[in-house]
């Protein structure tokens, strides 16, 4: 019977070129010579009929079938060394790669205390951590998990709701002496609002007020407009230049200390969902689930 599986050990060539970018590390790496790591591609690409790596003298770049097969060999070996692990039992010691992709949001004010407790239980778990106002492509970009704001369109993604995280009003003490302190939605209307542009569309995210008992999503004529860094209309209030909306886990502190005013109470409760994501396709890995779990614990 012949060896199914005995190509194996081009994959794991193949994995180590795409880790360090070059043949040459590769076979630094494996204690091998460059000749053998690019005889070892050439096996491959043969076997699967596809360009793995567009290859010159100078560089090195994967193709968009090396990119697809280099996600689910990743995860074809994470799920071997699982079962290894739970044969060996070893099932506790979570290990491995994850790659993890966050708003900014999230990312400075609601993920650091998380991967802190995470990476004293799970110290053999290694976190590559993107932080960008953009939705990163899951499948095409390699992330394992995602944190993604508002309901989940895509049915092709599994979704776990992190919270619904509550919005408030803000505004600097400086800038309400010198404008007054509205007290109705009608006199907020009057106001320098601070808004941001959400890049999916162009235009201003909505603010979410209750008026009366029931929900109003408001598009404010904006006086300033602040594009790609939602974090960046906080500042901006904090310096006095107006009013925004953004999530009390980012502006309760600022609140405290006395640098913004709450404004509107009555008008608050609305909230936003954040959730944790990753493609159905693919089954998270442990060290996946693990941080799935950490993630969770923010509720």
């Amino acid at each position: 019977m012949a060896r199914r599986y005995g190509h194996l050990g081009d994959v794991e060539i193949f994995l180590a070129v795409a880790e360090h970018g070059s043949l040459t590390a590769a076979a630094v790496t494996l204690a091998t010579t460059a000749s053998v790591v690019s005889r070892a591609l050439g096996r491959l690409e043969q076997r699967l009929g596809s360009q793995l790596f567009r290859r010159t003298t100078r560089s090195l770049s994967i193709t968009d079938a090396g990119q697809l097969y280099l996600e689910q060999s990743l995860a074809g070996f994470a799920l071997i060394d699982e079962a290894e692990r739970a044969i060996l039992g070893q099932a506790d010691e979570v290990a491995g790669r994850v790659r993890l992709s966050v708003p900014t949001t999230y990312g400075h004010y609601r993920l650091p205390p998380l991967l802190e407790a995470f990476a004293r239980q799970y110290p053999l778990v290694r976190v590559e951590l993107n932080i960008a106002n953009r939705n990163v492509d899951l499948v095409a970009e390699g992330f394992d998990v995602a944190v993604r704001l508002g309901e989940l369109p895509d049915s092709g993604m599994v979704a776990r709701k992190l919270e619904d995280a509550p919005l408030r009003l803000v505004a600097s003490p400086d800038y309400l002496r010198r404008a007054g302190t509205p007290a109705s939605f009608d006199q907020l209307q009057r106001h320098a609002c601070i808004c941001f542009v959400m890049p999916s569309t162009g235009r201003v995210s909505p603010w979410l007020l209750r008026d009366d008992g029931g929900d109003v999503d408001w598009s404010p004529q904006a006086r300033f407009t602040v594009s790609d860094d939602v974090l960046g209309v906080v500042s901006l209030a904090v310096h006095g230049l107006g009013v925004c909306q953004s999530y009390d886990f980012i502006v309760r502190d600022r609140i405290e200390r006395g640098e913004l005013v709450e404004l509107l109470p009555q008008m608050g409760g609305r909230t936003r969902i954040f959730s944790a994501i990753y493609a159905a396709h693919r089954r998270p890995s442990a060290a996946a689930r693990a941080l799935i779990g950490a993630l969770t614990a923010v509720r």
